[in-house]
């Protein structure tokens, strides 16, 4: 990967990173400013539903920020756009479509469908 490439998927990294913070700050906002006060029992559950779904989300997207962080550390050592299975190059269509892909295709395909089997078992 070229120089201009691996600063295409770091700025893209770092873009995707900032807004999932700055969604996570507003989400912490809300809940600060709109504590749950429905005094309808079924709208109090409803809100506490819409929330934990939200908080979920949160926790998912927080995830995903330690992934972008393990991705920005391969740009840096030079490991970024390799499979760390096979060694191979991952294509520039996946890495578009999932910047923080770590296989190839063909190796993610296999490893779901080993896991698939294990979890089957």
């Amino acid at each position: 990967m070229n120089p201009q490439q691996l600063a295409y998927f770091r700025r893209k990294l770092l873009d995707w990173k900032e807004s999932i913070l700055r969604e996570s700050a507003g989400t912490l906002e809300t809940l600060k400013a709109e504590p749950l006060r429905e005094p309808d029992i079924t709208d109090r559950a409803a809100s506490e539903t819409d929330w934990g779904i939200e908080l979920r989300t949160r926790d998912r997207q927080r995830k995903v920020i330690s992934k972008i962080d393990a991705a920005l550390r391969r740009i840096d050592s030079g490991d970024y756009g390799y499979c760390e299975v096979t060694g191979e190059p991952i294509s520039l269509q996946r890495l578009e479509a999932r910047p923080i892909a770590t296989m190839t295709l063909e190796a993610q395909e296999r490893h779901e469908r080993d896991e698939k089997i294990t979890r089957d078992e």
